[in-house]
Order: structure tokens, then C-alpha cells, then sequence
């Protein structure tokens, strides 16, 4: 099932900059070697550094390079996919538990396939929250909530990813950070997904949880050499089971993002956009639509 191995990518890669806030692969040995993608788009008077980041690593993990540097030293704002107030988790909590619960839903177990009920239970104790609770979880809220507890077990945690990493550097400097998306209209993407769609989304996140440490590997691997086409190759195949995920998730997103960047482009300054990688890889990426629109887009490293 080549969507159970998307799901999980696209919260790490694309998608779950807001699940990173509540999910605390060992990494590949040759860290030191760390070159991941990063782009610019300029013109006379504007330059907009374009990173694709890991949403979720290894307390430790090395990913910084000079180039990386550079392009924080010389941008005046980050803008990330969406904002987590750290000091106040239970804001995304509450956002997640309005948009995520409905008390009307039959239960969880009665929303999959009934070969994949074992898998479910196992998910359910391994994640210590009570089976009643997911019952009144829409079937992407407890996906979400599922695949959480399996990152954990990964030591794969939010505050160790790329983008709270960069906010750090950034706001100690005195520098603002934006977002792209309200927390709301992120966890909103998945809130809107069909109920088969979110079937699918849920028995991906229950399904075959012991391929997923060296799914995470590998994905962890390319994206630290900075293997572009390696994580567009996997994307746009897995993808390929599910077009209304693809499109709410993926195509919608960078449409969206791209008309922002082409928008900012119109005001001078040097800025830096963190988006998960996947939204930079592929021939509908980020990247591919402001080259369809007349952008020269430079590859820093």
C-alpha cells in the first residue's frame, strides 16, 4: 500500500509542521557531510532563500552548512509553513480538538478494514490514550494522534526540526518570523479531506509500523545529501493511490505558497521560506511553478 508509506513521509516531509509540535531513524552516520537542498529567487531589488526542511529529527541531529548560514545571516524574516506558540501548547491543542472531535462518529474500528482492527488496538495501547477518546476522533485526527506515538518511538521530536531550529536563530537576532498558514487552516487541509480519504490516511498510519524506521531512514538519507529527485521520485509514486490527498496536501499548498512568493517579490529585502521538502521536489513543486512562471530559480546547494 503505497499510500501508507506516503502518509507517514508527508507528515515529516510535507504536511505536519503542526503534529512536529506534539511528537517528541537513527541518523545516517555521515552527518558531517549534510548538504539539504536550499534555493533562491531573485530579482533586482529581492531575494527569497527557498529551504526544504525535515519537520522532525534526532535530538542532535546535524543539518547546518555555510550556505544555510549564509542565507539566515542575510535574510531579514523567516517564514515557515505555520507558527507553534511554544511557551503555549495547549493553543494547537484546543485547535485540534475543535476542528479533529465529533461525538456522533461510530468507532474508530467500525471506520477501517476489520483485517487491520489487530494493528489498530496495538496502536491504540502503544499510545497510552484510552480506546473511548479516538472513538470521538475524526478518522484524520486519530491518524494524527496514532503516527505521533510511532515517531516517539523513532526519537524523532518537533522541537528538534529544522523549523524551530531556524525560529530560535532567527528571533534571537531580533529577526520577525511569519507563517503561511494559520494553525487552523494547516490542521483545516486534512480536517477537509473526504471520509474515504481519510479512511486511507488513517489505516496508512496503522499499517506496516514496522517498515516505518527504515522508510524514515532512507527518506532521512536523501534529504541530508540533498537528493532532490530521489524524494520527488517516492512522492509523486506513493501519491499516486490517493489524487484528492495529493491535492489537498501537496498541489493546493504550493499553489498557494507560490503565489505569496511571487507576491513578496514585489518588495525588496532578503527573506528566508522554510517549507517541509516535498513541497520542493517534483514537477509540481514550489520551485517548478515559479519556474512556469518566468522566475529564475537558483540552486545554493
Amino acid at each position: 500500500m503505497r499510500l501508507t508509506t506516503w502518509m507517514k513521509r508527508s507528515l515529516a516531509l510535507l504536511g505536519g509542521a503542526a503534529l512536529a509540535s506534539c511528537a517528541t531513524v537513527p541518523p545516517p552516520a555521515a552527518t558531517a557531510a549534510a548538504k539539504p537542498a536550499l534555493w533562491r529567487v531573485s530579482d533586482p531589488d529581492t531575494n527569497i532563500y527557498l529551504f526544504g526542511t525535515f519537520h522532525m529529527l534526532p535530538e542532535g541531529y546535524s543539518w547546518e552548512t555555510p550556505a544555510i548560514n549564509d542565507a539566515v545571516a542575510k535574510s531579514g524574516q523567516l517564514y515557515v509553513e505555520t507558527l507553534i506558540d511554544e511557551k503555549h501548547p495547549e493553543l494547537i491543542a484546543a485547535e485540534l480538538g475543535r476542528l479533529g472531535f465529533d461525538a456522533s462518529l461510530p468507532p474508530l474500528a467500525n471506520r477501517i478494514d476489520p483485517a487491520l482492527r489487530p494493528q489498530l488496538a496495538a496502536a491504540i495501547t502503544a499510545s497510552g490514550v484510552p480506546a473511548a477518546y479516538y472513538d470521538k476522533m475524526k478518522s484524520w485526527a486519530a491518524a494524527f494522534t496514532l503516527v505521533g506515538t510511532q515517531f516517539k518511538q523513532l526519537g524523532l521530536k518537533g522541537e528538534a526540526g529544522v523549523e524551530p531550529v531556524l525560529r530560535h536563530q532567527f528571533e534571537g537576532a531580533g529577526k520577525p518570523v511569519g507563517q503561511l498558514e494559520t494553525n487552523s487552516e494547516q490542521l483545516g487541509f486534512f480536517n477537509n479531506l473526504s471520509l474515504p480519504a481519510q479512511r486511507a490516511f488513517l489505516e496508512g498510519a496503522i499499517s506496516e509500523p514496522d517498515k516505518l524506521k527504515g522508510e524514515f531512514a532512507g527518506m532521512l538519507a536523501s534529504w541530508t545529501k540533498g537528493d532532490v529527485a530521489g524524494i520527488a521520485s517516492s512522492f509523486n509514486a506513493d501519491l499516486s493511490d490517493s489524487p484528492e490527498l495529493r491535492a489537498a496536501l501537496l498541489s493546493r499548498r504550493n499553489a498557494n505558497w507560490t503565489r505569496w512568493i511571487e507576491q513578496r517579490m514585489q518588495q525588496p529585502g532578503t527573506v528566508m521560506v522554510a517549507v517541509g521538502a516535498g513541497h520542493l521536489a517534483g514537477d509540481e513543486s514550489v520551485i517548478k511553478m515559479l519556474e512556469t512562471q518566468g522566475y529564475k530559480v537558483t540552486r545554493v546547494q
